[in-house]
């Protein structure tokens, strides 16, 4: 089968389109034919060997963890999908390649595709989705009536994060760029800082939950705008010592990340918050309950823009510019 791969970590290796066998299939998998595949920073970061020390990957290496297509062939144990059944889903971490004609996840990490949707929307969804699921509603419980910050509004997490706790009940505010407030607006946003004019820090406050994908600067300010028990979590980092226990890191690597968090973690303690950082993970169940909401109309997929299988370097850059609002997509079929 064709896919998209890189043969080394680093900016160097482009990536390129090439032939490899298709992808054996688990007593537990389900083989998908790939109609759409979504790009996500992380795509970049696994790209540039930022994840290498924790999610060891063997070269040649397929990118891409979203992916929308058609069941192909069903494992063995397999019994709540069939060939024919259109459905999507967040690539599992451990053998993502969602940038390619075929792939095979797990059945439990799949969900059929919402029925209102293209292909192409919902492959913009999953990890997206569940990122927004499992930080707003799994860790943070995000309730109705209180006051949640989203940063990057405008980006991929942020413009579904918005809609779910809009669905919730939640006062959302949020960050972006001047070009972008009447979009995050539409979106649902009660209130819009536009960083280049105003320092959010400075006019929010007493807010339950923050959700940060920004980097160190924007993760300390943000402490600011939470009242006492409000909790941070971020997305982007630093991790924490409960992550690194959950994958089972080795010892070294468990006291880099205690080193690398204690600031944040100190602070955050200082302030009577609660910090944790959230890595997404494919579960099919969450992924399930996110069709609901797109077929009710709650959550709305957001693409910016389409990029034919050939121009997935393209696609790539495009979305690591951080213009994009929403997602980019790559249509393999």
């Amino acid at each position: 089968m064709k896919a998209f791969i890189i043969d080394r970590y680093g900016k160097k290796d482009p990536g390129r389109i090439g032939d490899i066998p298709e992808p054996p299939l688990r007593d537990d998998d389900v083989l998908i034919q790939v109609h759409a595949a979504s790009v996500n920073p992380l795509d970049a970061k696994i790209k540039r060997g930022e994840f290498k020390l924790i999610l060891p990957y063997r070269f040649p290496l397929v990118l891409g963890n979203d992916v929308a297509g058609k069941v192909v062939r069903v494992g063995a144990r397999v019994r709540q999908f069939q060939p024919g059944d259109e459905v999507y889903a967040r690539a599992d971490v451990d053998r993502m390649g969602a940038f390619a004609e075929f792939i095979a996840v797990k059945a439990s990490s799949l969900a059929l595709k919402p029925a209102n949707v293209s292909m192409v929307e919902a492959a913009s969804l999953p990890l997206v989705a569940l990122t927004a699921w499992q930080a707003l509603m799994e860790t943070a419980k995000l309730k109705s009536g209180q006051k949640v910050l989203i940063h990057a509004g405008s980006g991929g997490v942020g413009s579904i994060a918005i809609q779910l706790a809009k669905h919730l009940g939640a006062g959302v505010a949020t960050t972006t760029s001047t070009a972008n407030i009447s979009f995050v607006k539409a979106l649902g946003a009660d209130v819009v800082i536009d960083y280049r004019q105003q320092d959010f820090s400075t006019v929010l406050r007493d807010y339950d939950v923050v959700l940060n994908s920004l980097g160190s600067d924007v993760l300390h300010k943000s402490i600011q705008v939470l009242k006492p028990g409000g909790h941070l979590i971020s997305i982007s980092g630093p991790p924490t010592p409960t992550f690194a226990a959950a994958r089972d890191l080795p010892w070294p690597l468990r006291q880099a990340v205690r080193v690398l968090s204690h600031g944040i973690r100190r602070k955050a303690k200082q302030k009577n918050v609660e910090y944790t950082f959230v890595f997404n993970r494919a579960d099919g169940a969450q992924l399930q309950q996110i069709t609901t909401l797109v077929e009710s109309g709650a959550i709305l997929p957001v693409v910016d823009k389409v990029f034919s299988f050939d121009d997935t370097v393209q696609a790539l850059a495009y979305s690591d510019s951080g213009r994009a609002k929403g997602k980019v997509v790559v249509r393999v079929r």
